[in-house]
C-alpha cells in the first residue's frame, strides 16, 4: 500500500519491518509494541494482517498499549506548541533532584562529579519510577516536583534506603557472611521481611506475563516500607548479640540486592550513597 507519491503508509511499514526483524533474529520469542493507545486499532490490524499473510510467529505479536502522560499544566499537543522535549524534561528533572538534595544538605562531602552524577540518578529514577509504578493501561499525570519527594511511593525513597543499608554494611566491621546460624529466635519484623522477599520471583513472572512493569516497582515499594519499619523496630548494628547482628547485616544485605535487582529490571540506577 503506497501513496499517491509512492511512499509506504506506516501499516506497509511496520509490516515490513515486522518479517524483517524474523529475518534478522529468527529466534526470536515474540514482539512487544510499546506504543500509546491512540493505536490500538492501528496494531489490530497490523497483527490479522500479518497472520493473514500465513506468518505463524503473528500470533506472538503483542500491542502493550500504555496510557498517555500528562503535565500539570495539561496534555501535549504538537498543533498548539504545548510539547514537552524528553530532553528537556529530564534536565528539569536533574535540577529538581540538585534542589532538594542541597536543601536536604547531606552532599558537603561530595565532589562537584559526584554531586552531578547523583542529581542525574536520583532525577532520572524519579522520572522512570514515576511513570512506570502506574498499571500501562492509565493516563499519568507526571508531577515532576511529587515524583522527586525523598518520601512515599517514589524512586529517591527506595533509592535513598537502598543507600542507608549499603551505609549500614559499610559500617559492619566483621566478617558478616561466615556466621552459620544453628538457631535463630527471629522477632516478628524479620518474619515478615522475609515473606515479603520470598515473592519477589512469583512478582518477576507475573510483570512478564502481564506486561506489567507496575508490578515490580509497586512491589519494590513494599518491601521497602517492610525494611524501614524493621530498622525502625529491631537494632542491627546496635544489638549485643552477634549472631543476631549477622544475620540482621545479611537480611539487609538481601533486601538491598533486591532493590538493585528490582531496580535494574526497571532500567533504574541505585547510589551507593545519598
Amino acid at each position: 500500500v503506497l501513496r499517491s507519491d509512492g511512499t509506504a503508509v506506516y501499516m506497509t511499514q511496520d509490516i515490513g519491518t515486522a518479517i524483517q526483524r524474523v529475518k534478522d533474529f529468527p529466534d526470536v520469542g515474540g514482539m512487544v509494541y510499546t506504543v500509546g493507545n491512540e493505536q490500538d486499532y492501528h496494531f489490530k490490524v497490523l497483527f490479522l494482517i500479518l497472520k493473514k499473510l500465513g506468518f505463524d510467529w503473528s500470533e506472538n505479536l503483542f500491542h502493550l498499549s500504555y496510557g498517555m502522560v500528562d503535565l500539570p499544566s495539561g496534555k501535549m499537543k504538537s498543533r498548539e506548541g504545548t510539547v514537552v522535549d524528553a530532553d528537556d524534561l529530564m534536565n528539569e528533572m536533574t535540577e529538581t533532584a540538585k534542589n532538594i538534595s542541597e536543601e536536604l544538605g547531606k552532599l558537603d562531602d561530595y565532589s562537584d562529579e559526584e554531586k552531578a552524577k547523583l542529581y542525574n540518578t536520583i532525577g532520572l529514577g524519579a522520572l522512570k519510577y514515576y511513570i512506570l509504578k502506574v498499571d500501562p493501561k492509565k493516563r499519568i499525570l507526571f508531577n515532576p516536583e511529587e515524583s522527586v519527594d525523598f518520601q512515599g511511593n517514589t524512586g529517591p525513597f527506595i533509592q535513598y534506603t537502598y543507600a542507608r543499608i549499603q551505609s549500614i554494611i559499610r559500617k559492619a566491621d566483621f566478617d558478616f557472611n561466615n556466621v552459620t546460624f544453628s538457631e535463630l529466635n527471629l522477632h516478628e519484623k524479620e518474619k515478615e521481611l522475609i515473606k515479603q522477599l520470598e515473592l519477589y520471583p512469583e512478582v518477576i513472572q507475573n510483570a512478564a506475563q502481564n506486561h506489567s512493569p507496575a508490578l515490580i516497582a509497586n512491589y519494590t515499594y513494599d518491601l521497602v516500607k517492610e525494611y524501614n519499619s524493621f530498622y525502625q523496630a529491631v537494632p542491627i548494628l546496635g544489638t549485643d548479640n552477634q549472631t543476631d547482628k549477622a544475620f540482621r547485616v545479611q537480611l539487609s544485605q538481601k533486601v538491598a540486592d533486591t532493590i538493585a535487582s528490582a531496580f535494574g529490571l526497571l532500567g533504574i540506577s541505585v547510589p551507593e550513597r545519598m
